[in-house]
């Protein structure tokens, strides 16, 4: 195969190529597979290598906004003239308008994120009204109690989602209906609410949830075939990552929940529950713009070593 019909071939097949400032790298980095495949060791440790690049790459996003988070609580000064919440407010939209101008995020990606900043928004309002948690520090670029830069923190779960279903080029087998779960999602955003009025039935939403993705398998490709997992297994395994995070927002005091105001400790695990139930309204959001495709057959996982390779 020539040079040119070489780089043609591996740039249809990579989703690096849905970001322009990737696609010079994309044959540069199909030669690297090809050495990496030549033996069962290397080819295990390229692929993965391969899905660390991808996770980190399609954290971006929530990557930034982490850092940022701190950064400004080690070294942003006390009595500077723009509050914190404001200049991080200011960063995140500022990261967001850079990440489209380097056509480092696409529009698709933004409109996710720009949905879910909407709806974390009128959902942190409520909450924060009702004294769920607060955010400590004064702020002018806010509403009520609620800085603006908050929604940004539920856009990154958005941005996320978005960009590991194309970079594992996600395929399905048993995916739950898209209307099952956008009235599943509705419920979800509707018990937020109705569970300060005494309604909560958040153990009625975990049985829904499991009875829809119970069935489902993720086929996610890391390298040249599709490995597989079970839907709600992933689902769990990010919603701990999100838990995680929300361990970095609160230590560094960016919010707090009423049990840390005097001395952080970590948040309950029992907000696991929560953010998995929050994590199904996102999922539902970005399957609505990139749509479940079903496995086909012969796109069966197979060993590391057993990878076909470029002719």
């Amino acid at each position: 195969m020539h040079d040119d019909e070489f780089s043609s071939a591996v740039a249809h097949d990579s989703a690096a190529a849905i970001w322009a400032p990737l696609r010079p790298f994309i044959a540069v980095e199909a030669r690297l597979a090809q050495a990496a495949a030549q033996k069962r060791w290397t080819a295990f440790l390229y692929e993965f290598l391969r899905f660390g690049v991808k996770q980190a790459w399609a954290c971006l996003f929530g990557g930034i906004a982490v850092a940022l988070m701190l950064a400004t609580w080690r070294f942003y000064p006390a009595h500077a003239p723009l509050a914190r919440y404001d200049f991080l407010f200011l960063c995140m939209l500022g990261v967001q308008a850079a990440l489209l101008a380097a056509r480092l995020e696409t529009f698709e990606e933004a409109k996710v994120i720009l949905i879910y900043h909407l709806v974390g928004t009128a959902m942190e309002l409520f909450k924060t009204a009702t004294g769920s948690w607060i955010y400590p520090e004064p702020s002018l670029i806010r509403i009520g109690g609620v800085p603006l830069f908050s929604g940004f923190m539920y856009s990154c779960i958005g941005s996320y989602l978005c960009r590991v279903w194309r970079l594992f080029d996600f395929r399905f087998t048993g995916h739950p209906s898209r209307r099952w779960l956008i009235g599943l999602s509705a419920a979800i955003y509707l018990n937020f609410f109705a569970d300060h009025y005494g309604l909560d039935l958040r153990l009625v939403l975990f049985g829904w949830a499991a009875l829809l993705f119970a069935p489902a398998t993720v086929h996610f490709k890391v390298w040249r075939v599709h490995r597989s997992m079970p839907l709600l297994l992933g689902l769990v395994l990010v919603s701990l990552f999100i838990w995680l995070s929300e361990n970095i927002g609160t230590f560094t005091r960016v919010w707090l929940y009423p049990q840390q105001a005097h001395g952080w400790a970590m948040v309950s695990p029992a907000k696991l529950g929560s953010w998995f139930l929050l994590l199904i309204i996102s999922y539902t959001l970005v399957s609505l713009i990139n749509r479940p495709r079903a496995m086909e057959p012969g796109r069966a996982a197979a060993p590391p070593g057993a990878e076909p390779r470029l002719r």
